[in-house]
């Protein structure tokens, strides 16, 4: 079975989709260049905070995924 990407790796996706430059998704989205780049490669996480700013930027909808429970 094939996993579903995470909201990060989905995000990194449309970053690097997105035709715009990382400084432009800056100044946009609020959220500084240095963690945009930080992030796209792999050397940080991001909020949940961050990642809607990205969201809203990428016209992206931030949607919960249900997951299987464990156990019982």
């Amino acid at each position: 079975m094939r996993r579903t990407p995470d909201i990060e790796e989905s995000l990194r996706q449309a970053i690097l989709n997105a035709g715009i430059t990382r400084y432009r998704l800056s100044k946009l989205s609020g959220v500084t260049e240095g963690v945009l780049c930080q992030f796209v490669n792999r050397n940080r996480t991001i909020t949940m905070e961050t990642a809607a700013k990205l969201a809203a930027v990428l016209g992206l909808e931030l949607t919960p995924v249900k997951r299987a429970r464990k156990g019982r």
